[in-house]
C-alpha cells in the first residue's frame, strides 16, 4: 500500500511517517517502480504500536527501546516495566510541573482586578516585577 492508505489505518501522518522512517524508527519502506514508498501489514502493524506508544507519551528514544523489545522474542518483562515506570515517573513529574504552574497562573488571575486600569500583576510578574499576591491590588489605592 501507498503511504496514504498506511497513513489512514495508522492516524500516522504521512509527513510522520516519512520522519520516522528518516530517524530509523521504521525501516525504509520499499519503493515501487514509480518511486511511491510501498508499505506492508508489518509496517502498518509497526506504525500502530509507534502511535499507540506516542499517545502514551513515549519519547522517540523510549520507543526505539520499546521496538527492540517488542522484536525480542526472548525478552523480559521486567525490562518492559521498568521502561514504562521510569516512563509513570517522568509524567508525574511533568504533573507536578504543570501543577505549579496552573496555580501560579491562578494566583496572578486572582490577584488582577481585570478592569479597564493598565495595572497587571500577570503582566508584573511576566516582567520579572515581584508581586505581592497575598494583598488584593485596589487595597493599596
Amino acid at each position: 500500500m501507498q503511504i496514504g492508505e498506511a497513513s489512514k489505518l495508522t492516524g500516522v501522518s504521512a509527513k510522520m511517517i516519512r520522519h520516522y522512517e528518516s530517524i530509523g524508527l521504521i525501516p525504509s519502506a520499499d519503493r515501487r517502480d514509480s518511486n511511491y514508498r510501498d508499505y506492508g501489514h508489518h509496517d502498518v502493524h509497526r506504525l500502530g504500536f509507534i502511535r499507540r506508544a506516542r499517545d502514551l507519551g513515549f519519547s522517540i528514544d523510549q520507543i526505539r527501546d520499546l521496538l527492540k523489545l517488542w522484536g525480542d522474542t526472548h525478552r523480559s518483562s521486567a525490562d518492559v516495566k521498568a521502561l514504562t515506570e521510569g516512563h509513570i515517573a517522568e509524567l508525574e513529574q511533568k504533573i507536578r510541573a504543570l501543577a505549579e504552574m496552573r496555580d501560579t497562573l491562578a494566583n496572578l488571575a486572582d490577584a488582577c482586578d481585570g478592569n479597564h486600569r493598565p495595572d497587571c500583576p500577570i503582566i508584573d510578574s511576566l516582567e520579572g516585577k515581584l508581586v505581592n499576591l497575598h494583598t488584593p491590588r485596589h487595597a493599596a489605592e
